[in-house]
């Protein structure tokens, strides 16, 4: 049985940093690609962030330079780390597992809330 469990989240000051984390099992983590994507209330879900197999990264207008997404292999983790949170930062935020050669096997968390607020 797949399962992505996501941590990290919780309430922070604007201006505060948070760091997620993705926990995998089930699968064989190294051959996955990492999505962080989030999703505010009455929003779409956005992408945030990818991490790939290779460690390459790619990162979405809405936060590039205040989040940094890294993986741990040895650990079957993604994390996400947040800087500068702004209000508008307030979401769910959820990862996504994405196997390198085969669309039919991605997995989705069950999400973390993160708000931010004073």
């Amino acid at each position: 049985q797949v399962q992505l469990v996501e941590s990290g989240g919780g309430l922070v000051q604007p201006g505060g940093s948070l760091t997620l984390s993705c926990t995998a099992s089930g699968i064989i983590f190294s051959v996955y690609s990492i999505g962080w994507y989030r999703q505010a209330p009455g929003k779409e879900r956005e992408l945030v962030a990818v991490i790939r197999r290779d460690s390459t990264t790619f990162y979405a207008d809405s936060m590039k330079g205040r989040v940094t997404v890294s993986r741990d292999n040895a650990k079957n983790t993604a994390y996400l780390q947040m800087n500068s949170l702004k209000p508008e930062d307030t979401a769910t935020y959820y990862c996504n597992a994405n196997h390198y050669s085969d669309a039919n096997l991605n997995y989705w968390g069950q999400g973390t809330q993160v708000t931010v607020s004073s």
